[in-house]
């Protein structure tokens, strides 16, 4: 994709200072290494006495972009990992022991996953396939015993037993999410890619989204496996994603659901979405006025419930986006770098979304293929959200960061030789702090205003098109000015719709290499964007 960067300034940093919430909580993170751990991203896991049980995932960084060099065999993952984070310990078992199809599976990456009481359910994975030599997403259902094959991996006894798998071609899913509302199980999203990747469209590999929502139950004694499958959810607008996150909810209701944030790629550009769709046990919706911006892809996100303000926060740390701040300063780079942002997105008890950044950040460009991994001793709900009410002290210990992609530049992808990145092995303590000093989450006012402006082409020549979202029809003032605040143009918009509207401009004499500020208001909102004109 061209490169273009485009800032979008705050509107309220430079007129009224920051925007900012007094925080309902902090976070702290704190590192620990575990000896010859190893660096791992996008893996499988479940957990069971302390310990935790790590299956598939990547060896190696992002990956590179040479068909010859995507997705190496040599960074696959063929062993089992068994974690314990307080003693420090790590045992691994080879996967040599299972049949050639759960092999190739459990090596694979991007696998859905749900634990249920002691059994890890692990769907599809991208990876390879011996019988074609190539690659393929799979298309199996596993129920592995965690607490019985993390004993047999300690103790180097066999573990083939502790494994059973069916085959559907509704699972042949990598990148999407398996989660649970009540008894039925959702695999929502995700792709089927078949074939050798290469990023320049060229015939090998064939690419399919799911665009659905695959609902199904699952009979389990222990001994027979099998699933009953509802018709599908489809829905292209909400669904076309994968390499997104899909985190546990309690709604405002005090029901259990589901909310899918971000992910790519939209239908009709390659970059991601924005938005949020909310599910349910009865359907789904997209969150009215709510974009996010700081965490798109697939990342470590910690849920939390506030039951006494019926508020509920989820927690982003670092991965891959599309904007990051810069000193107050909301940046746009459609190569969708490497972050270190931690941000919270808290829906209030009225139902409204907004993002806040954290004043914490990643240590590093990390985050992106990490999975948060919760404490089971911590108080949380059916579906694993934390009870933020039931939490005791001032900091407490609520889970661990382990392993993702560990980049040594925000923008790596068109010039990855497999150097640039690895796989990282840090784990992260996360404490939430709940009295501790003060502090300031700054929000960001484009995550839940009506507005949500973009221009576009940007950088322009002074042609442009300014495209804002209304949830009421409303005037809509625009004001155009020179770097030191000078007005260059005013604008008075009336017939404006429920939706996107559009406006065009096209203003001779302004300068070329100039930048100017494009400010947009209503009667609740104003929102304002840098705009650059091409030298």
């Amino acid at each position: 994709m061209n490169k273009l960067l485009v800032f979008f300034i705050l509107v309220s940093f430079f007129v009224h200072g920051a925007r900012t919430q007094s925080v309902p909580f902090q976070i702290h993170l704190e590192g620990i290494d575990i000896p010859e751990l190893g660096g791992l991203q996008s893996y499988a896991f479940g957990q069971a006495n302390g310990k935790w049980l790590i299956v598939g995932g990547r060896l190696d960084g992002l990956h590179r972009r040479q068909p010859f060099a995507a997705f190496d065999v040599a960074g696959n993952n063929n062993q089992l990992m068994v974690v314990d984070p307080i003693a420090q310990q790590k045992w691994t078992a080879s996967l040599s022991a299972l049949d050639e199809a759960l092999q190739e599976q459990l090596s694979s990456t991007n696998m859905e996953f749900y634990q249920e009481g002691d059994m890890l359910y692990v769907v599809g994975g991208y990876g390879f396939h011996n019988a074609t030599q190539t690659r393929k997403t799979f298309d199996l259902f596993t129920a592995i015993a965690v607490s019985q094959t993390i004993e047999a991996v300690i103790n180097g006894t066999d573990v083939e037993p502790f494994f059973r798998y069916i085959n559907d071609p509704m699972f042949a899913v990598t990148g999407g999410h398996l989660e649970k509302i009540n008894t039925t199980y959702y695999l929502i999203g995700g792709n089927k890619f078949d074939g050798n990747y290469n990023p320049m469209g060229n015939p090998t590999y064939t690419q399919v989204y799911t665009d659905a929502i695959r609902k199904f139950n699952v009979m389990d004694n222990g001994t027979d496996l099998s699933v009953e499958f509802f018709p599908s959810i489809v829905d292209v607008n909400a669904f076309h994603r994968r390499d997104y996150n899909a985190v546990p909810q309690i709604l405002p209701d005090g029901s259990e659901g589901v909310t899918v944030f971000s992910g790519v790629f939209q239908p009709d550009v390659n970059l991601p979405f924005l938005n949020a769709v909310v599910i349910d046990s009865a359907g789904y919706s997209i969150q009215p006025g709510f974009q996010q911006y700081y965490n798109h892809y697939h990342c470590a996100v910690l849920p939390m419930y506030d039951a006494a303000q019926n508020e509920m926060h989820n927690v982003f740390f670092g991965g891959i986006a599309q904007y990051y701040d810069d000193g107050g300063v909301l940046v746009q780079d459609n190569n969708v770098p490497f972050v270190r942002a931690i941000a919270r997105v808290t829906r209030s008890s009225d139902n409204v979304m907004a993002e806040y950044k954290l004043p914490v950040e990643m240590p590093g460009l990390l985050g992106a293929g990490s999975e948060f991994i919760p404490l089971p001793t911590v108080p949380h709900a059916a579906n694993g959200v934390i009870q933020m009410d039931q939490l005791t002290g001032d900091s407490v210990l609520v889970g661990y960061i382990y392993g993702g992609i560990s980049s040594t530049a925000a923008n790596i992808f068109f010039s990855n030789t497999g150097t640039q990145s690895s796989a990282s092995s840090q784990i992260f303590k996360v404490y939430i702090i709940r009295n501790g000093k003060s502090g300031l989450d700054v929000l960001n006012p484009n995550s839940n205003s009506d507005l949500q402006l973009r221009v576009f082409p940007n950088p322009n020549d002074g042609h442009f098109a300014v495209r804002f979202q209304l949830q009421t029809p409303s005037e809509v003032r625009l004001t155009l000015y020179d770097s030191v605040g000078k007005t260059i143009e005013r604008a008075v918009l009336n017939n404006t719709v429920v939706g996107e509207n559009r406006f065009e401009r096209h203003i001779k004499e302004l300068d070329h290499g100039g930048t100017y500020l494009l400010t947009i208001e209503t009667d609740g909102h104003t929102v304002t964007q840098k705009i650059i004109v091409e030298r």
